[in-house]
């Protein structure tokens, strides 16, 4: 698995990602792709088979009670995996790295995000952590 996080995050999630044996991983700044709009990174991202990490969770997943019905991802039939990290809309560095290394401890026994998203949210009732299949797997 290899990481690319998005720019709206902190490069430095990517040297935790190094850290925690994610050599690979990468950040969108550090490929020379800041600024490109959303439609444009999802072709790099499934074209390299990126697990892509953004905080911009409905841009990508769609609504939180219908993902997959709308966002980037609606019409992947196959992705490397998806986090998406949520907190408030001033998400500070601090709470950047306790995010994402929750998603990484979350990993360590299962890191196969084949088709799946991964989303860790800050709230008021605390950390929750939510793994799901996108698209949903048929009945």
């Amino acid at each position: 698995m290899k990481f690319l996080i998005d720019e709206c995050l902190s490069p430095r999630l990517t040297k935790l990602a190094h850290a925690e044996g994610y050599g690979e991983s990468s950040h969108v700044v550090w490929l020379n792709r800041a600024g490109l709009k959303d439609w444009e990174l999802k072709a790099i991202i499934l074209a390299e088979d990126w697990t892509f990490v953004t905080k911009n969770s409905v841009d990508f997943r769609g609504s939180r009670q219908r993902p997959g019905a709308k966002g980037q991802y609606a019409d992947v039939a196959l992705h490397a995996g998806l986090v998406c990290l949520n907190g408030p809309p001033d998400m500070n560095f601090a709470m950047q790295i306790e995010l994402f290394e929750q998603a990484l401890d979350v990993l360590k026994p299962e890191p196969d995000l084949l088709n799946q998203v991964l989303e860790i949210t800050m709230g008021d009732a605390g950390l929750h952590v939510w793994r799901y299949q996108l698209p949903p797997v048929a009945e």
